[in-house]
This record gives structure tokens, sequence and C-alpha cells, in this order.
């Protein structure tokens, strides 16, 4: 199951209502994937939520290794 690793995000439950106002069963699921952070010098493998990245890019506390064409 996706669940993110540093915030907790999992999945939710709510409803699909349509135009007639009939409700059926609906799962919100949260936008994660796995990463490689580098964190204080480390690689870490972490299952991350966009969210949660855009976040601790913002704040500074990580840095996304680059990527090898």
């Amino acid at each position: 199951m996706a669940i993110c690793e540093i915030s907790g995000k999992g999945k939710m439950y709510g409803h699909n209502v349509s135009f007639s106002q009939r409700k059926t069963r609906k799962v919100f699921k949260p936008n994660v994937s796995k990463r490689t952070l580098v964190i204080n010098g480390q690689k870490v493998k972490a299952n991350v939520s966009t969210s949660a990245l855009r976040t601790l890019k913002k704040k500074g506390l990580i840095e996304l290794p680059n990527k090898k064409k």
C-alpha cells in the first residue's frame, strides 16, 4: 500500500457523487513515488509523497541526486 514514509499520508475514503446525487464508494490515493534522497550526505531510498518532496526541497532539508542520462 502507498504510504509516505515522511508525512504518513495514506489512502482516504469518500464518495463518487454523480449528477443524480447517487453516491458510490471511492478511494483517494496519495501520489507516492520511491525516491533516492541525499540526507546528511547519505543516500536513502524512501517512499515519499510529492507534496512532502516539495516541502523538503523548499525548506532545504534534502538534495535530489543528479540523474545521469
